[in-house]
């Protein structure tokens, strides 16, 4: 089979003016970025009126080296739905340049289900993150000026919270001395530099709803405290007018469209662990003004991304599913019961057996947790073998959930088709009951033994000395009744990453806790969470090159 980026090279794309009128956007809201992709003018699009579309969120059992394919089954289900005859419409966040050129690869969807032009997607776009960078270290600057100038609001050095950001692997940056060179080149600090998509700005802007909240929620960001434990925030140093200023474009939705021609949005990227993991606010919500069908996604695994995405985004914008997609593969179900990755291609029934239990933990928060309708998707591989396939379904039914195979890797929208129809079946039943896993009253400890309980399967929390004063203090300045975003292993259920399939008996160890005020969240880290990953031994910006008549390849 060809690579992701020959077959998007070798697909005769639509002009992004068409893409638009399909779901009737007229030209006057679209900007123009080139022939394939523009940013769309949702505040006068939309001015607060119009349908509602049905809402689906794809998530996916706990991750594995083995892969899961949410994004791929995410694009084939929304070309499925439209091979169906629904007016479907893709949203789904923007790749970092960090995992493009480190281990991960792109996040466009892969093989014939794929957001295109994949090479803009994956690597400048429309400037998105760069206006995010830029706004993050011009905060960054104004601080450090601010201490230079005389320091009014006796800022603690040492108390400081606030990194810059680069969007890169670059693990040098993680930990840095800087203002050095005498008086006149700063004050010298521990510093240290954060990935962009670990922004607290990034995930602002995803959660914002217009300029104006926008604005208000930079204002509110918390940099770092005074020498007697005052919190010093972005309003205090008359900074957030100016970083509006560099979002006022990035917080536009981007249009560009798959491989079949569904519109679809792609707008922002917050990390799924320090922060919620899921595409801009305003970009669901333009997709469902413009589409009857949304399907959207949720970074990493169920008990993160869907987790967040439910607790947090869904509970600040006022919005919930009408459906939710489980994505599930033989080859990582397997690994969770014990197989070697070495080993994948091979029958293994029993290993699968031994690794359902994951996903039907998964299955389980999403139906008695958060009360919604669920169907599990079985992302097939052309090595999974017919029993394996069974197996899966036969545990599901007694599980009292469906499961449909999807081919959207090899098969474009027509793999999706039967996956699109068990959708479209669950949204026309309406049988949603949405609830949080916790209320907003409650303590940020219940909050966190709630989620760890409900949503992990663990036992409870252990809490730091460290943390338990944090927890204090942030309850004392009326943080409490914030949404908790809890950062832990992808890996695990647990925040042990050796605790594969489903894991019982453990308790969570709460270690640092700290609020994104201007997010409106509090991050709770359970383990050693990096906020700027390095690269691997072979980094996949090794095998990027451009051709002479300047054209990308190796970018997967």
């Amino acid at each position: 089979m060809k690579s992701d980026i020959e077959i998007c090279q070798e697909t005769n794309l639509r002009p992004i003016t068409e893409i638009a009128k399909s779901i009737g956007i007229d030209e006057e809201y679209l900007e123009a970025y080139g022939k394939y992709k523009a940013k769309i003018d949702y505040f006068r699009l939309a001015n607060g009126n119009g349908k509602d579309g049905k809402l689906i969120l794809v998530t996916a059992i706990t991750p594995t080296p083995a892969g899961e394919g949410k994004t791929t089954t995410t694009v084939g289900l929304a070309d499925g739905l439209k091979r169906i005859g629904k007016n479907a419409v893709v949203a789904l966040r923007e790749p970092s340049l960090g995992p493009v050129f480190g281990i991960k690869g792109g996040a466009a969807g892969g093989g014939y289900a794929q957001v295109v032009p994949m090479e803009d997607i994956n690597l400048h776009f429309t400037g998105d993150f760069h206006a995010i960078g830029a706004a993050n270290n011009l905060l960054a600057a104004l601080l450090d000026n601010h201490i230079q100038q005389g320091n009014a609001l006796c800022i603690d050095p040492r108390k400081i919270t606030w990194k810059r950001c680069v969007d890169m692997n670059d693990r040098q940056l993680r930990f840095i001395v800087d203002g050095l060179g005498g008086k006149a080149n700063g004050t010298p600090r521990e510093d240290g530099f954060d990935i962009t998509v670990a922004s607290e700005i990034m995930a602002v802007l995803c959660l914002a709803s217009s300029i104006a909240d926008l604005k208000d929620r930079l204002s509110k960001i918390i940099v770092g405290y005074t020498y007697d434990d005052r919190p010093v925030t972005a309003g205090d140093l008359k900074a957030q007018g100016a970083m509006t200023a560099l979002l006022k474009d990035a917080i536009k939705p981007n249009l560009v469209q798959t491989l079949e021609g569904t519109p679809a949005l792609v707008h922002g990227g917050p990390f799924a662990n320090i922060a919620h993991g899921c595409n801009s606010v305003i970009a669901t919500k333009t997709a469902l003004y413009l589409g009857d069908y949304v399907v959207t996604e949720a970074g990493f695994g169920a008990d993160l991304g869907a987790e967040k995405f439910l607790d947090i985004k869904c509970r600040k914008a006022n919005i919930k599913p009408n459906a939710v997609v489980v994505v599930a593969t033989v080859r990582a179900l397997k690994m969770h019961g014990g197989a070697d990755k070495k080993d994948l291609k091979t029958e293994n029934v029993s290993a699968l057996k031994e690794g359902m239990p994951n996903l039907l933990r998964h299955v389980d928060n999403i139906m008695n947790v958060y009360k919604l309708p669920c169907v599990v998707a079985i992302n097939r591989f052309e090595s999974d073998t017919d029993e394996e396939v069974k197996t899966i379904e036969l545990a599901c039914r007694e599980h009292g959930v469906s499961a449909v195979e999807c081919t959207a890797f090899a098969d474009g929208g027509k793999g999706a088709e039967s996956l699109a129809r068990k959708v479209v079946e669950l949204c026309d039943e309406d049988n949603s009951h949405f609830q949080y896993a916790y209320d907003d009253s409650d303590s940020i400890l219940q909050k966190i033994e709630k989620v760890v309980r409900k949503v992990y399967g663990g036992d409870g929390v252990s809490v730091t000395p460290q943390a338990q004063k944090q927890i204090d203090a942030l309850e004392e300045l009326g943080f409490s009744s914030l949404p908790v975003c809890i950062a832990k292993t992808q890996y695990s259920f647990s925040d042990d990453p050796s605790k594969l399939c489903a894991p019982s008996g453990f308790t969570v160890c709460v270690k640092n806790v700290k609020v994104s005020a201007g997010a409106g969240f509090i991050v709770v880290l359970t383990g050693d969470v990096m906020t700027m990953p390095g690269l691997p031994k072979v980094p996949a910006a090794e095998k990027i090159d451009v051709t002479d008549d300047g054209r990308i390849i190796g970018l997967f």
